[in-house]
């Protein structure tokens, strides 16, 4: 699949079937993201895989109840190395570098798993220091995003977007 037609499929799956995940795909959901662009080639983000039926669990009831997230067979939580983002850029590392190279992993992830036939979703909406705690991240460690990720359950519509002209300004806004 190349990338536009992987762009063009890819929807927020939220039904996954039992069907596992193997440990190859799963290493080549990281690796794609490990490949994203970085702020300096800093590379802040580090990643959880979680398999287990109970911290998934937890990890779901601290992202609101999207009791989704437990029921994928593995959930990658994107994380951001506050610290490392800040060693060149300071502030602007920390507040804004480390979550723009940590989207940018997450994108790489999702497209990824697209090509692979598997079902993703990123969430992001979660009490991140819920997050934090469930999978002991260290202090200059923030959870920025949770996808589970499965083979899909269910099929999604096609959602509608902005128009290009809706969008895009020419020499100025």
């Amino acid at each position: 699949m190349d990338v536009f037609e992987a762009i063009k499929k890819r929807r927020s799956v939220r039904a996954y079937t039992s069907e596992e995940v193997s440990d190859d795909k799963v290493e080549m959901l990281i690796e794609a993201a490990r490949l994203a662009p970085s702020a300096g080639n800093v590379q802040p983000w580090e990643f959880v895989i979680v398999k287990n039926a109970e911290t998934k669990q937890r990890l779901s009831d601290a992202a609101l109840h999207q009791t989704f997230i437990e029921k994928a067979p593995v959930v990658i939580v994107v994380c951001a190395d506050v610290a490392r983002s800040s060693w060149g850029y300071g502030n602007r590392g920390a507040n804004l570098y480390c979550l723009q190279d940590t989207a940018a992993a997450t994108e790489n992830m999702l497209l990824a798993a697209q090509a692979l036939e598997l079902a993703t979703c990123w969430v992001g909406a979660f009490h991140e220091d819920e997050v934090a705690k469930v999978i002991n991240t260290p202090m200059n460690v923030r959870p920025v995003a949770i996808i589970p990720v499965g083979h899909p359950a269910e099929t999604t519509r096609v959602r509608p977007k902005r128009s290009l002209r809706e969008i895009v300004h020419h020499e100025t806004f």
